[in-house]
């Protein structure tokens, strides 16, 4: 019995692999329009090649069960009781100990080896203000400020303009320092990879290393209010040119307003009490 299971596993988890890898690889999520998309695509394929064995193993067992040990005849009787079989306790334990283990191995080595790019991409995904390693080539800082029901963003090393679109250079690292004015939102914009909490009092950091020039969704991911459907924008990663061309067209559009703009912080306190009657 066993060795009929174990040569239809073996055979169906080979197809399987492939087809994760060749089949499902080229579309897996989030993409690869920035490093760290295309970081989180590679490790998002080794897991569901990890997973495919385990998944089709069950599968196989349990067919294998249905066909030969279903009920046959009128008279229901009780299986046989088994025990215990040590073998398959063994070496389930020891099986499934084994992937945790690599799986937390392979997180550390990705974690630390961002961190030492030479590109210096740093490692922060949006967890607080104090990353575990910091780039080491000068980011381009973009602070995400959340309100209902917008994004806005300040460029602080542009004079703290503000702007209602999200426009970044390829080939650069970005810092973004997420914030909230009001209630607590989530900065999502899905084909960079990046997802941070905006969080009123709150400065969380998120970096990324844009890749191509194309554009991206960025959305609000967690529910803040009537109109978080429609929270929701499209920003643009451009070329160097591009992006200088369109930072000094944003400070001379928003020259005027700046006197009434507040002095760039990492977070703000918008009025607490008057919103709060």
């Amino acid at each position: 019995m066993l060795t009929r299971i174990g040569i239809v596993w073996a055979v169906l988890s080979v197809i399987g692999i492939l087809g994760v890898i060749f089949l499902l690889g080229p579309h897996m999520p989030p993409g690869r329009e920035s490093h760290n998309a295309s970081d989180q695509t590679q490790v998002n394929i080794l897991l569901s090649v990890i997973m495919t064995p385990i998944v089709i193993l069950v599968w196989v067992v349990f067919g294998y069960s249905m066909l030969n040990f279903r009920q046959r005849g009128e008279q229901i009787e009780d299986g046989a009781p088994i025990r215990g079989n040590s073998t398959i306790q063994v070496g389930w334990v020891s099986t499934t100990a084994t992937i945790v283990l690599f799986l937390a191995a392979i997180g550390t080595y990705e974690l630390v080896e961002i961190g030492s790019t030479a590109s210096g991409a740093g490692a922060a995904g949006g967890q607080g203000p104090t990353p575990i390693s910091v780039p080491t080539d000068h980011p381009l800082q973009v602070q995400v400020i959340a309100q209902q029901w917008q994004f806005t963003y300040r460029y602080p090393q542009y004079g703290g303009i503000e702007t209602f679109s999200l426009v970044l250079p390829v080939n650069r690292t970005v810092q973004f320092n997420v914030t909230s004015l009001d209630v607590i939102h989530s900065f999502w914009a899905y084909q960079l990879g990046v997802k941070a909490d905006a969080v009123p009092g709150a400065n969380n950091i998120a970096f990324v290393r844009t890749k191509e020039t194309k554009s991206f969704e960025i959305r609000c991911a967690e529910l803040c209010g009537l109109w978080h459907g429609y929270m929701s924008a499209r920003g643009e990663v451009v070329s160097g040119a591009k992006f200088s061309a369109w930072i000094q067209r944003q400070q001379v559009l928003n020259a005027p307003a700046m006197h009434y703009v507040p002095p760039y912080r990492k977070i703000y306190f918008p009025q607490p009490y008057g919103r709060a009657g």
